[in-house]
C-alpha cells in the first residue's frame, strides 16, 4: 500500500502543477473590458427581461378580451341552440298530443 499512496501523492503534485501551469496561460481580461462585458450582459439581460414582460402582457390582454369574449360567445350560441331545440321538442310533442287528442275524439 505505500507505493500506492506514493503513486496517488504524486498524481496529486502533478495535478496541481498542471493546473497552476494552465492558469497561467489564461488571457485574464482586464479591468475595463471586465466592466465593457459586464455592462453589456446587464444590458442584454434586461432588455429580454422587458420582451418578455411586454409579451406577457400582450397574451394576458388576449386571453382577456380575446379569447373569454369568445368563448362566452360560443357558449351563448351553444345554449341558443339548446333553447331552440327545446322549443321544437315541445312542439313536436303538442303536435303528436294534439295529433293524438284528434285521433281520440274521432274515434268517439
Amino acid at each position: 500500500m505505500a507505493k500506492e499512496e506514493k503513486k496517488i501523492k504524486k498524481e496529486n503534485k502533478k495535478f496541481f502543477k498542471d493546473f497552476k501551469a494552465e492558469l497561467k496561460k489564461v488571457i485574464w481580461p482586464t479591468s475595463k473590458q471586465l466592466v465593457n462585458n459586464t455592462i453589456a450582459v446587464i444590458t442584454i439581460v434586461l432588455i429580454t427581461a422587458a420582451i418578455v414582460f411586454v409579451l406577457d402582457f400582450v397574451f394576458a390582454a388576449l386571453n382577456t378580451y380575446g379569447i373569454d369574449k369568445l368563448k362566452t360567445a360560443v357558449e351563448s350560441k351553444e345554449a341558443n341552440v339548446v333553447q331552440d331545440e327545446s322549443v321544437v321538442n315541445n312542439s313536436e310533442t303538442q303536435e303528436n298530443t294534439n295529433a293524438e287528442n284528434q285521433n281520440v275524439t274521432e274515434e268517439q
